[in-house]
């Protein structure tokens, strides 16, 4: 059940007015307006800007490192950040053998297979290709699988979705370069592989990769930092993080997807009757509450703004529904813009807490009709264990006691 509530200026006013987040200011003298701040010179320019110093504690979730210090992941600290897009330095990692040093003066990109001519690119004659700069999320297709268990894990929003990130990326349309090597006739796959010493390799259809593929140079306006594939990185938007082939070196078209360790021993999904999806390359509609979120404190009764992310990689988000009673009423929230395609949006709703026991969610619907489905749906047609691309509606129970915590409602 959706419902029509408040509008949002009338909510804002009561809502703040009865909060005491605003208090009437005492008559001032002039002198009392001088700060600490403006009797000093401040710090002078620096080659390269950094955070305040107050913000140190905003930084990437490293996890426990696997087999080799250089596998596993970090996640982005979703709770913490306003807006759609992540700062470089604080969007998710992903790495199989670590981080290898490139000089971009010897990197090659090559394109070969099923073509008619062969080629290779240096670094430098890709950048005199035309570019285009574009606004998309990038999400790992074992986000959220810590709540694949049985149990929900009180963690942060970044430490369960934080596999997730939104950047604008500027590259070089892969479409041109195929025509300009001539696929052949039989050509239906392209093969992307990496550098790096894991040698990541995934199969894309041809047609999908010559239609939307980039060849990332640049990511928030500045060079790609190493640990996201500088100096060449291979995206498909929309598409399961493990794609988007970073180091890029080598680009093979053929006849056959090539049933590579990556596509085979790794990024399936068990269904429920024993069967397994393969090549699951579009990423479902999702959306995550981060604020109020897992393991923050609330400060009482009073106004909030409940706000989030939503995201799709079939397209733009359509509806964005929150429920604050545990999903049996929802009502619609402000998507304030900009609503992009394959990109986080950002939506929000005033919401006016009365201190009581609550559950919030929230429920996401893209262009294409896709709807989250609730946590108990996904988790039905999967066999246990399964975590890949788990997009079940996240849960935040908070207490009398202002405690927020994840639960599978």
């Amino acid at each position: 059940m959706t419902k029509n509530t408040t509008s949002r200026r009338q909510l804002l006013k009561a809502g703040l007015a009865g909060a005491g987040v605003a208090a009437a200011a005492p008559a001032a003298r002039a002198q009392d307006f001088v700060t600490p701040s403006m009797l000093t010179p401040g710090k002078p320019f620096s080659g390269y800007g950094m955070p305040a110093s107050y913000e140190a504690g905003v930084k990437r979730l490293v996890g426990t490192p696997g087999i080799s210090p250089g596998t596993g992941s970090s996640r982005t600290p979703l709770e913490m950040l306003e807006g759609i897009i992540t700062p470089s330095g604080l969007h998710y990692e992903r790495h199989h053998n670590g981080v290898p040093d490139i000089d971009p003066a010897n990197h090659r990109l090559v394109v070969h297979g099923l073509v008619n001519k062969p080629l290779e690119f240096t670094m430098d004659a890709l950048m005199r290709y035309p570019r285009v700069s574009r606004i998309h999320f990038m999400e790992c297709g074992g986000n959220s699988g810590g709540n694949s268990g049985p149990n929900p894990p009180q963690l942060t929003a970044g430490g369960i979705h934080g596999l997730l990130s939104c950047s604008e990326w500027t590259a070089v349309e892969l479409g041109p370069l195929l025509d300009e090597a001539g696929i052949k006739p039989e050509g239906k796959w392209l093969i992307a592989e990496s550098a790096d010493a894991a040698n990541i390799s995934r199969s894309i259809p041809l047609a999908a990769a010559k239609e939307q593929a980039l060849l990332v140079l640049f990511q928030n306006g500045e060079r790609l930092r190493p640990e996201q594939g500088y100096p060449l990185r291979f995206i498909m938007p929309g598409w399961e993080g493990n794609l988007n082939i970073k180091w890029v070196h080598r680009l093979k078209v053929t006849n056959l997807p090539g049933m590579t360790k990556d596509e085979t021993s790794k990024y399936s999904m068990l269904q429920a009757d024993g069967k397994a999806r393969q090549f699951n390359l579009v990423l479902p509609v999702k959306s995550v509450i981060t604020r109020p979120s897992g393991q923050m404190t609330m400060q009482g009764a009073g106004f909030y703004e409940i706000s989030g992310v939503a995201w799709s990689g079939h397209g733009r988000i359509t509806k964005l529904e929150v429920s604050t009673d545990g999903g049996a009423t929802w009502t619609n929230a402000d998507m304030p813009g900009p609503v992009l395609p394959k990109a986080l949006t950002r939506f929000r709703l005033p919401w006016q807490w009365n201190g009581q026991a609550a559950t919030i969610m929230s429920r996401a619907t893209d262009e294409m009709g896709n709807i989250q489905p609730t946590h108990a749906e996904w988790v039905k047609a999967f066999a246990p264990g399964q975590a890949y691309q788990n997009n079940g509606i996240q849960c935040w129970a908070i207490g009398a006691d202002n405690s927020v915590k994840n639960t599978y409602a």
